[in-house]
């Protein structure tokens, strides 16, 4: 049989047709919602709204294809736009920039969880025919010349057709669009070549600039700092957990028993996320910028908290049972180390580590602080859909607990069951930190702080996972629980009243206060030290000696 000859056009317009048509249900349930299905206006809305995204995707794709690279260029299309269609049909995601750059920034461990029979039974279902295609046609060859100008005949012939299928719905596609603001992330392929090129762009300016500094007259009292023990602050950086499932607020499992036992901690309850990402919300905390004023491109080409300890003569680790740290802790002086199972072979299950890792890996490196330390640790917690993955098998306490990483054969009680039992293992981790700290209090002065990057959605709406837009996204995803503690030593080196804090507990505050608080807590004097922002100030009983008192330009 022999094989037909299509023209380059012909293909882009079969594939951006197959596309729309295939691939968007998310978009057409969104779009269609509230609509009678009777009404003859409903099918103009949808039928124009069909031509004009078929004709828009046309256009674009035209413009990068030729008879050489359309048909590779066309194949990636199509399989990437069965993999979007697959993780949004299946946990109702945007991809939106934010998204897709998590999405690319997330590493070969992660995604292999993600990875699934029933996706690759997807993808080969909805790629197979075009594919084929694809493989099976030749390609019309045009003279270069003549094939590019009806190359921009059939683009402008496609933008026409965009735009008079959109004049009769204009007034409520500008609705849509103006009310439903987000709703154009649902659009695929479209979303994902959107938020790739935002990401090229904003990743290429940023490497064209150099990094700004910030915090550079950062000091302490040297008098003070020789008279004293060295200081040790640990933050704990949290990873998907959400607020209103930890016990100490009040969630009715005991999903945070060791920490409620203790009695010296305080349980901040209403603390919001920066972001609704791992790689928008841990830049962001770590930033002086901020959720309110936060721009990408300026945060990952500027010092952040880290550098600023550094300025001040902090030594600062990263211990890291995740992904990385966002590029938070690529400054100089900053000691960094991913952690496996050639570290603690027993804390590992194959690949995966349990973040009790964490706890033995600041305990071995306490015994040998000299110096003002900060750590961080990094935690792996409750990142999904694998929650099963995050503790070991003495800390199924709610059972039947989902033991699957698609959470779509698993009931809605079998997620929350597994995500609980990892917030109980965190739980653990957190007490386990407190206690490795209390242990060297005859040599150093100690304090932790515990904070999520960012919350999760176990079904409600129909939505799971996280990295919906901040503008729709459910409270679960921006509500973090976050736990704070001192030792005497530490209370009395710096002043700090932990009843005054506890009196504070119950007040808004978010991971903009992360940046003042730490340093404060470090008593680190520098310009760009904000009072107003540090959740600690007000319950020193003098805030310390020589930090700056009005907010500072970098």
């Amino acid at each position: 049989m022999q094989r037909p000859t299509l023209r380059v056009e012909t293909l882009v317009a079969i594939v951006s047709l197959h596309a729309i048509a295939f691939a968007n249900g998310p978009w057409w349930s969104a779009v269609a919602a509230g609509r009678d299905p009777a009404a003859p206006g409903t099918w103009l809305f949808l039928g124009c709204t069909f031509v004009a995204l078929v004709a828009l995707h046309f256009v674009v794709l035209a413009g990068f294809s030729n008879r050489w690279t359309a048909r590779p260029l066309l194949a990636a299309l199509v399989l990437a736009t069965a993999f979007a269609a697959y993780f949004m049909r299946t946990y109702s995601v945007m991809l939106d920039p934010g998204m897709l750059r998590n999405v690319l920034k997330t590493d070969l461990h992660e995604t292999r969880e993600l990875l699934s029979w029933s996706m690759a039974g997807w993808v080969l279902g909805w790629s197979a025919a075009p594919l084929a295609l694809l493989a099976w046609v030749q390609i019309e060859i045009v003279p270069l010349p003549r094939a590019a100008l009806q190359r921009l005949g059939w683009m402008a012939a496609g933008l026409a057709v965009a735009v008079l299928a959109l004049l009769p719905i204009s007034r409520d596609i500008t609705s849509l669009m103006r009310n439903q603001h987000e709703s154009r992330y649902l659009i695929t392929p479209g979303n994902y070549l959107y938020s790739l090129a935002r990401n090229l762009a904003t990743d290429a300016r940023g490497a064209a600039q150099p990094r700004l500094a910030l915090g550079t007259d950062a000091h302490r009292d040297q008098r003070m700092a020789r008279e004293a023990r060295p200081r040790v602050l640990v933050m704990v950086l949290g990873e998907t957990a959400r607020a209103d499932h930890f016990s100490l607020f009040g969630y009715p499992r005991p999903t945070s028993p060791q920490l409620a036992s203790r009695g010296d901690v305080v349980a901040f309850r209403r603390v919001t996320a920066c972001g609704t990402s791992t790689e928008v919300s841990v830049p962001c905390m770590f930033s002086r910028q901020g959720r309110a004023a936060y721009d990408e491109a300026l945060v990952r080409r500027s010092e952040g908290l880290l550098d600023v300890l550094v300025h001040a003569g902090y030594d600062v680790r990263w211990f890291d049972n995740q992904s990385g740290c966002k590029g938070v802790c690529s400054g100089p002086g900053i000691v960094s180390r991913k952690l496996d199972a050639s570290y603690a072979p027993d804390l590992c299950r194959g690949e995966d580590c349990y973040d009790g890792i964490l706890v033995r890996a600041l305990r071995d490196s306490l015994a040998n602080v000299e110096r003002d330390t900060v750590f961080v640790l990094h935690m792996i917690g409750n990142h999904g859909p694998a929650y099963y993955r995050r503790y070991p098998d003495e800390f199924r306490r709610f059972v039947p607990d989902c033991r699957n990483d698609e959470l779509r054969r698993c009931s809605v009680r079998e997620i929350v069951n597994a995500f609980d039992n990892a917030l109980a293992y965190t739980d653990h981790v957190i007490a386990g930190t407190i206690e490795v700290l209390e242990q060297q209090a005859p040599r150093v002065d100690a304090a932790m702080l515990y904070v999520s990057d960012h919350g999760e959605s176990l079904g409600e709406g129909g939505f799971y996972l996280h990295g919906l837009p901040y503008a729709i996204a459910p409270e679960v995803q921006t509500h973090v629980p976050m736990v704070v503690w001192a030792s005497p030593g530490f209370a009395r080196a710096t002043g700090l009243d932990t009843a005054c804090l506890e009196g504070l507990a119950g007040e808004p505050f978010s991971h903009d206060n992360l940046f003042d608080s730490m340093l404060g807590a470090a008593d680190v004097r520098t310009r760009v030290y904000r009072p107003g922002l540090d959740l600690f100030a007000r319950c020193r009983g003098a805030a310390p000696r020589g930090l700056a008192t009005a907010t500072a330009t970098r």
